[in-house]
């Protein structure tokens, strides 16, 4: 089981790595061209993804991507439970439904 953990952890290391790579915009890579940071993912599997994770995109710029970081910032989705404009609208139709029922006989 340890040595099929030692295989499959690095591989989805990789594939993470290159596919965040593949997926982010050019203004937000660091250091090195995109291009040349996906060879290096591709040629030095566990090397190339841990430095493409740790240094080769701006982590500032990538809060409102699919996967990380507050989302209100950046004006992108939100999710039910945290949107006030949502939650408002269940107060108001629970207010309707309730004046509904009172109405009637």
């Amino acid at each position: 089981m340890l040595r099929v953990l030692m295989i499959l952890v690095p591989l989805a290391l990789s594939i993470y790595a290159f596919i965040d790579c593949i997926t982010t915009q050019e203004k937000d890579v660091r250091h090195i061209p995109k291009p040349l940071w996906a060879i290096l993912i591709l040629l030095f599997p566990l090397v190339g993804s841990i430095s493409w994770l740790i240094v080769g995109r701006d982590r500032n710029s990538t809060a409102g991507r699919m996967g990380g970081g507050s989302r209100r910032s950046g004006g992108g989705w939100v999710a039910p439970d945290d949107n006030p404009d949502f939650l408002k609208s269940l107060d108001e139709d629970k207010n309707q439904d309730d004046d509904q029922k009172r109405d009637e006989p």
